[in-house]
């Protein structure tokens, strides 16, 4: 998924931006409300994890003005706060679910992995396209007899265009998607990742399935 983490705290920032990295998202990181309020407008996030107390803008109001634009991603709050009305305050925000911190790593990318099934993209641990199947527990692509194993990165392309089939998608669109904000991929890095991939598709016999359109981007053309 594509993830917006916002938390003031480098010692709850860091680790936690780490474990989502590892599990294949691409994380976003914001260190007070009004960034995070800048990015919510440049990108569409498929799960916010937004601490409760941030300078400029609070968790609370960051929800409640999510919710207001009519975005539906799920938001997950995190806080010291634990009382039952706290929690009802927060929920009341906007927020779909609540961990109290100390975070524990292993307890919040459960949480990630439930709310990301509430996400409007969820398309489940296969996403599939004709008779293409990507496993995301696996990182593989799957088609008739043959399987190819791939990198995190190629998955999150791969799974990019599976998202959007006979949709061009821009090399912007790509990069804003798979890299982080604030990170600078080099000029070459959409081409590099599109050849390799091709050649993971390639071992499935769907390498013509992904087409460049010149001047454009790419798209993936699943046959009829």
């Amino acid at each position: 998924m594509v993830i917006l983490l916002v938390e003031d705290d480098p010692a709850q920032l860091e680790p936690i931006h780490a474990a989502l990295s590892q599990a294949g998202h691409t994380v976003d990181t914001a260190k007070d409300g009004e960034t995070a309020q800048w990015l919510m407008t440049q990108k569409d996030y498929d799960l916010l994890i937004v601490d409760w107390m941030l300078p400029k803008v609070s968790g609370v109001s960051l929800c409640q003005q999510y919710r207001q634009t009519g975005k539906t991603a799920p938001v997950l709050l995190l806080t010291a706060k634990d009382t039952i009305a706290d929690k009802v305050v927060g929920l009341d925000a906007g927020a779909d679910d609540y961990l109290v911190k100390p975070i524990d790593l292993l307890e919040l990318l459960a949480r990630v992995r439930a709310l990301g099934r509430r996400s409007p993209q969820w398309q489940g641990d296969t996403t599939i396209v004709g008779d293409l199947q990507l496993h995301r527990p696996t990182l593989t692509l799957e088609r008739g007899e043959a399987i190819a194993q791939l990198s995190v990165r190629e998955f999150q392309l791969m799974e990019y265009f599976m998202r959007h089939p006979r949709q061009v998608l821009s090399r912007e669109q790509i990069e804003s998607t798979l890299w982080e904000w604030g990170t600078e991929p080099e000029s070459n890095a959409v081409t590099t990742l599109v050849r390799r991939l091709r050649q993971r598709m390639q071992a499935v016999g769907a390498k013509d399935w992904l087409e460049t359109v010149y001047g454009m981007g790419y798209r993936l053309n699943a046959p009829e």
